[in-house]
């Protein structure tokens, strides 16, 4: 009775593939008979959940059969003072997938306009244009996967309503100067808004050069995205926020599903901000982690890309899909990016300094 449907199903959602985030852990340690697993493929904070964030779960978890306050007012108001913002502007959402996808439905028209992107970039931003009936322009990175703002800028016109940038940017870890983008938005025409996703921002050196943030009192059209899963270790509770003008920010609390953001998701993200100590530590975790990859990669070989992220993009001197696969058995897992069109690169995430000299014996072992 079930295929009745589907004449009915939309064109554009019949042609879409279920994202597969490949083999779990427990998978693989079935499949290959082993008893430790590393995962460094998912740009998760090697150091887990903070103890902090931790305590206050369990101290609320007696409050799950509350509804969370709509909008979720006292996670914006201490998400706003820890950036020394007006709470207006704050809009927090399940994860920064929501937030985008409500900014693509909420400024574009099926049909007429357009959104604008590099190519590769975050796949949820061609999905949500495509599902709402929304034409998805591309422009290619540079070859060295840096920002090529003036092939991207010809793809603008009059109808188009959003330009997404993910900075610094997934997988290769380039993060452009903000002064670049901030050029870069004054030329955009009325009515299009410049979306700067800064999932990694937390990790760029420093990072008052690269964030949006500074330009965002003076630029009328600037969207920043921001999440808690990476530096704050939250990806399993689905937790962002976006940056906005007021008057898109209160359009946005307009059409947002009202208890979007769970109330331990709240309750995390607010002790999160508040455990200075482990952001401080996971920063010095991954700064010294990123240096030691990067060196002892290229001493294997390996083409390194510079990064800003908690991830480090690579093209080993063997076949890729040989390198990663021989890691699998091992019981290390990092990231092929044949998705992304680069089947001869590699992605691994930083992890713990016992992770990452693990995976660099590997990495010895199977190079040769």
């Amino acid at each position: 009775m079930s295929e009745n449907f589907s004449p009915f199903i939309r064109e554009e959602v019949k042609s879409f593939k279920p994202y597969s985030p490949g083999l779990g852990i427990d998978e693989i340690k079935h499949k290959y008979g082993l008893s430790r697993v590393i995962k460094m493929a998912s740009n998760e904070n090697p150091l887990g959940v903070s103890p902090v964030v931790q305590e206050a779960i369990t101290r609320n978890s007696g409050l799950t059969f509350r509804y969370p306050g709509a909008n979720n007012p006292e996670l914006c108001r201490a998400v706003a003072g820890h950036l020394e913002l007006d709470p207006a502007c704050i809009v927090c959402g399940n994860g920064s997938d929501e937030l985008i996808d409500l900014l693509t439905r909420m400024l574009s028209v099926p049909g007429r306009d357009n959104i604008v992107a590099f190519d590769p970039c975050f796949s949820i931003y061609r999905l949500q244009a495509r599902l709402s009936g929304v034409e998805f322009r591309q422009a290619k990175l540079n070859p060295d996967f840096s920002f090529n703002l003036k092939e991207l800028l010809k793809l603008v016109d009059a109808n188009t309503r959003v330009v997404f940038l993910t900075n610094p940017d997934n997988p290769s870890g380039y993060a452009a100067p903000a002064s670049e983008l901030d050029r870069f938005a004054s030329q955009l025409p009325h009515g299009c808004c410049l979306v700067v996703d800064e999932a990694y921002i937390d990790f760029a050196m420093p990072r008052e050069h690269y964030s949006m943030l500074s330009f965002f009192k003076n630029d009328s059209n600037l969207v920043v995205l921001r999440t808690f899963s990476k530096m704050h270790a939250l990806a399993g509770l689905r937790l962002g926020y976006a940056i906005l003008p007021v008057i898109l920010a209160d359009y946005m609390r307009r059409i947002r599903l009202p208890f979007s953001v769970n109330i331990l998701a709240e309750k995390a993200g607010q002790a999160a901000l508040k455990d200075s100590d482990f952001t401080r530590e996971s920063l010095s975790i991954i700064t010294r982690g990123r240096k030691f990859l990067s060196v002892e990669l290229e001493n294997l070989g390996c083409s390194v890309y510079p990064s800003q992220a908690n991830f480090i993009m690579f093209q080993p001197p063997v076949n890729a899909a040989h390198i990663f696969q021989e890691l699998l058995k091992r019981g290390v897992i990092i990231r092929p990016l044949d998705s992304y069109g680069f089947s001869h690169l590699l992605r691994v995430s930083i992890g713990t300094r016992e992770e990452n000299e693990t995976l660099i014996k590997y990495m010895q072992e199977i190079i040769g």
